[in-house]
């Protein structure tokens, strides 16, 4: 009742939060990358959720624009019967990952309609349309104008051939597609003339101190995104070509003959026509208005990629101003995936559709994978199946699931489904001072997923797992069923306190899990509010538990790798995972001669006049800790590795290198020819804990 009532607080004092994610382009499938983003928004709504907070989450499907119109074409199918493939296959996608939407639209809707001609009126009505001659690019054979992309020919600088019409893919000049040399319809192969008509432009140049004050607020904008925006003030803010001219699939311009709304006019107005959709279907708020009117009691979140921060840092701000409407209060921006190092591409085989991925592997493996390496800001995150299988491996599977699963299945089987009576006064369970640290702890993990750094709210995650690993290894319940089963009751029960409290922990980031974990301890879910307020014991210990299982299965390695394949037909190489290198093979008997063992490392400095070289000082479980020279200097700075996590090759003679009494060697592949080196993560085992 203390949780309930305390929640009824939260929500009674927070405004409404509205959140958006960016809206996925109709024209093909859901892949990996854009599930970055995704899953980033997913974990941040089910926490405020899970916290008591009044939170709406919204997308809808992009539509318009001159690409849809001619890939349905050539498919002989109206733009509308294109978009709706994608349309039900993006849903399906985003629902199979787990992500959850309050509703889903699309920008091909009378609701979007009547709000872009509703905008689009409100910027006339205050001066703030132009009328321009332009002269574009038209193809006299399909009687079009054609867009940059619509054009190909040589690059005018690197002279490589079928390039687009505005960068070069080679080479990544960016010139103007009358520079191409040779240039061509990409339709119909014809020679493009040039042709002027006239355009419909939004006086953006007419509000840039207006979006510089916009961009000095350090709530809406990160600073380094905000400073790499000034470079377009530095130049001149450029007004913003809202039309295009038929033949174009959108919104006819109101009063204009053959003019349409640019696709980026309508495409954030979208997030609009979605809070009207919902609101009419659910009947939450009366309208739209509720969020995006100029003095509603909201906060508006939009999360996209840092490729489209212009377009919603000063294009939408700008047209929300003029129009009257509300001001979204942050820009949660964030960097890309990549794979292997690289931008991910169809040719090499590394554009992993969502599909694809989940026809192989459970969705939770890929959200925890995003989850323990998304900070808040808006570095490239980058996918390797090495480096997945190992962190995935290490953290969700050898140290929460298997807490999980010692505790549980012990419970369920000798000791038959009973947690354990806590026994009343001074004598209490032996894991509550665990159990306590524990909720000490989830209060800043909570504080980590309120500012969206959600890679310190695992690393917290993992720590608590591990500590109650290191509980149950100590108490070794296992070894007093028969002699002392109470104690070993209470072992297990404390041990299961834990299992609920990281079920309740991670709900936000592998749903799917928490609620399985839910289930096998027969117990309701936990939610971050509820932790606000909770005391020890967590669980009731007079209920029965349900019937455990494994958590969730080994990441196999093999099955990863296998998302990266060249397409059928291709004969692009696909390049092999950075952190492998083939060596000729040897005996298992000589290699399991080798000791590997977890070591942290207290310690690192460089090595003087040695440019390669590292002197670490490494705890292995051992009464005093060793020192290494390592010659991994040119890969990592001294202060990334200190409180890092090795695996140490331990059973080596001791060897002099620059004058330092050097014990072992590091497991770490890649680092040859241009390559990254990366260290082997046994994720959060303790220090000196055996590898086989």
């Amino acid at each position: 009742t203390v949780a309930a009532r305390n929640n009824e607080e939260v929500m009674s004092m927070s405004p409404k939060i509205l959140i958006t994610s960016a809206l996925p382009y109709a024209n093909g499938p859901i892949h990996i990358g854009h599930l970055v983003e995704y899953v980033q928004t997913d974990i941040f709504v089910r926490f405020l959720k899970s916290s008591g907070r009044d939170v709406t989450y919204l997308c809808a499907d992009d539509t318009h624009g001159t690409p849809i119109q001619i890939n349905a074409a050539k498919q002989g199918l109206q733009p509308e019967q294109f978009i709706e493939r994608f349309y039900l296959e993006h849903q399906q996608d985003f629902k199979d990952f787990d992500i959850q939407f309050d509703w889903y639209g699309s920008t091909n809707s009378a609701e979007n309609k009547k709000f872009s001609e509703l905008i689009y009126q409100r910027l006339k009505d205050a001066g703030e349309i132009d009328r321009r001659d332009v002269e574009q690019a038209y193809c006299e054979k399909d009687q079009r104008f054609l867009p940059d992309r619509f054009i190909r020919g040589t690059c005018p600088f690197c002279k490589t051939a079928d390039q687009y019409g505005d960068v070069c893919e080679k080479c990544s000049k960016t010139y103007a597609p009358t520079d191409l040399i040779d240039p061509r319809c990409d339709l119909c192969g014809t020679t493009p003339v040039r042709k002027k008509s006239a355009h419909l432009f939004f006086r953006l140049s007419r509000h840039a101190e207006f979006l510089r004050s916009v961009l000095k607020d350090p709530q809406f904008i990160e600073s380094s995104t905000a400073h790499q925006l000034n470079s377009f003030f530095e130049k001149g803010l450029n007004d913003w070509d809202i039309s295009r001219d038929g033949p174009y699939f959108g919104f006819e311009i109101p009063g204009e003959t053959n003019k349409y709304f640019y696709v980026w006019l309508d495409a954030p107005i979208g997030y609009i026509s979605t809070t009207e959709k919902w609101a009419k279907e659910t009947g939450k708020v009366a309208d739209a208005w509720a969020f995006w009117g100029l003095n509603a009691d909201s906060e508006i979140y939009h999360f996209i990629g840092k490729d489209i921060v212009y377009f919603h840092a000063l294009f939408w701000p700008a047209v929300l101003k003029v129009a009257g409407l509300k001001q979204p209060n942050r820009l949660m921006v964030h960097g890309h995936l990549t794979v292997q190092g690289e931008k991910m591409s169809k040719t090499r085989g590394t554009s992993i559709s969502a599909r694809a991925y989940l026809d192989k592997m459970d969705p939770s493996y890929l959200r925890f994978f995003y989850a323990m390496n998304l900070g808040s800001g808006t570095e490239d995150l980058d996918f390797s199946p090495t480096e997945f299988c190992l962190r995935v491996n290490a953290e969700l599977v050898n140290n929460i699931g298997n807490l999980a699963n010692r505790a549980l299945s012990l419970l369920a089987g000798p000791l038959k489904h009973q947690l354990a009576l806590v026994k009343r006064g001074t004598d209490v369970g032996p894991g509550q001072d665990l159990v306590e640290k524990s909720l000490a702890q989830a209060k800043q993990i909570s504080a980590s997923m309120e500012k969206r750094d959600y890679r310190s709210a695992v690393k917290g995650i993992a720590e608590i797992s591990q500590r109650a690993n290191q509980f149950l290894q100590l108490r070794a319940p296992w070894s007093k069923i028969k002699s002392d089963p109470e104690g070993a009751r209470e072992d297990l029960s404390d041990a299961a306190e834990i299992a609920y409290l990281l079920a309740g922990l991670l709900e936000p980031i592998v749903p799917r899990l928490s609620a399985r974990l839910f289930e096998q301890l027969n117990a309701q879910p936990l939610t971050y509010s509820a932790l606000t307020t909770a005391a020890y014991p967590l669980l009731d210990r007079a209920r029965p538990i349900g019937d455990p299982s494994p958590l969730i299965a080994r990441l196999d390695k093999e099955i990863a790798e296998s998302l990266i394949a060249a397409p059928a037909g291709s004969t692009t190489a696909v390049p092999p995972d950075p952190v492998i290198k083939q060596h000729s093979e040897i005996e298992y008997a000589e290699f399991a001669k080798i000791s590997l063992k977890v070591g942290r490392i207290s310690a690192a400095e460089r090595v003087p006049k040695a440019d390669k070289l590292l002197k670490l000082t490494i705890d292995v479980g051992e009464e005093l800790p060793r020192t290494i020279a390592s010659g991994i200097a040119e890969f990592f700075s001294p202060e990334a590795l200190v409180g890092r996590n090795v695996v140490v090759v331990a059973n080596l003679k001791s060897r002099k290198i620059r004058g330092i009494e050097s014990r072992g060697m590091l497991l770490a592949a890649g680092g040859e020819a241009g390559q990254p080196m990366s260290l082997v993560d046994p994720g959060s085992l303790p220090a000196g804990t055996e590898i086989s």
